[in-house]
């Protein structure tokens, strides 16, 4: 069997981060990459600091249309964009052209919650096509919905759960510090909260809505909040800034009600740099139910790293998947590959040649 073939869409953060992953495994190759501005026309590992290329052969930065052909590979990775709707053309672009695809992108961790008909479209476009998507990360995609749901399978029953991540946005990319709004300050943070342009945290509908599917329960009503989290000190980041006296971060919280009573609670502050004001990071699970459970993580699972081997890890499960759309509930548990990634791909999946 040959070498699984991955092309990387986005070579910011985590596109650029995933490539030095994969650079560093067996049995897969990065056989193409695709970026804007004047990333093009150079060599990959060029682009990518730190980007192991061995004696392979040179990757040259395109554009989709020069990339994106069929049979070019197995797999395309994109990290572009945090939401369904901006990320859906690529999405369908690679699909018609019969490669499968994972994203990044937080709300394709649950498209169903927001997007609806983009989902079904998805999910159509994929089965007509015989391939597969998928969109997953750290969180959304394993800390505060997927380990959730795990946990509650040693549970008999379950009457309510509180989901919270307290972590560092310090190894995102600029579009990630744009949507929490790092450095900007008080006035404006509240000025973009009031008319729904500060993102803040992007996927407790798609966690809850996942975590409500997998058991069964149906949604009456889900709503969250935000409130800036302003800093006393400078911080600063690989890729953001903020000076004191302005936001560092948000803190999120989430509710949903299922007849008629509050069944899940998420809550998530996050920001740059906490350590350097005596923040302590951490994962946490608390379930009300036959039996309890108490998880804690601390300090939390890095986040950048995180996503970065989520999307890795499950390219073998979106390979070996039935066509369509799939989220975190419909494939196998994600788990570290150590060995050669070709042992992992199942004798039936189709594979370029």
């Amino acid at each position: 069997m040959k070498n699984v073939k991955v092309i990387l869409w986005g070579l910011g953060a985590m596109g650029g981060g995933i490539g030095r992953m994969l650079s560093k495994k067996q049995g897969v190759d990065i056989v193409g990459a695709i970026d804007i501005g004047d990333k093009l026309g150079k060599s990959l590992y060029d682009v990518v600091p730190g980007i192991e290329r061995g004696d392979r052969e040179d990757v040259i930065v395109k554009t989709a249309e020069e990339t994106i052909v069929p049979g070019a590979a197995d797999i395309v990775v994109v990290c572009t964009d945090s939401f369904t709707a901006k990320v859906y053309d690529k999405l369908v672009f690679v699909m018609e052209r019969g490669m499968n695809v994972i994203t990044s992108a937080e709300e394709m961790a649950y498209p169903q919650a927001q997007e609806p008909e983009l989902a079904k479209k998805l999910d159509e476009v994929a089965k007509k096509n015989g391939v597969t998507v998928l969109g997953t990360g750290i969180n959304p995609g394993l800390i505060m919905d997927l380990l959730v749901i795990l946990w509650t399978g040693a549970c008999e029953s379950v009457d309510h759960i509180v989901s919270k991540r307290q972590n560092s946005l310090s190894p995102f990319g600029p579009a990630v510090m744009e949507e929490q709004g790092i450095g900007i300050s008080v006035e404006e943070f509240e000025k973009r909260k009031a008319d729904g342009t500060m993102a803040g945290h992007v996927g407790f509908a798609e966690s809850t809505m996942m975590m409500c599917d997998a058991l069964g329960w149906k949604i009456d009503k889900f709503w969250q909040d935000m409130e800036p989290i302003v800093t006393d000190v400078d911080r600063k980041s690989p890729y953001g800034f903020a000076a004191k006296g302005s936001v560092a971060g948000v803190a999120m919280k989430g509710w949903v009600n299922v007849d008629g009573e509050t069944k899940i609670e998420m809550d998530h502050p996050q920001q740059i740099e906490p350590e350097q004001v005596g923040i302590v990071t951490g994962d946490y699970v608390t379930i009300e139910g036959v039996p309890p459970v108490n998880m804690l993580n601390t300090p939390e699972i890095e986040g950048g790293i995180g996503t970065m081997a989520m999307i890795m890890n499950t390219i073998p499960h979106v390979i070996n998947a039935k066509p369509g759309l799939k989220t975190m509930i419909d494939i196998p548990v994600p788990h570290a590959i150590m060995g050669d990634f070709r042992d992992f791909i199942d004798e039936d999946a189709k594979l370029v040649k």
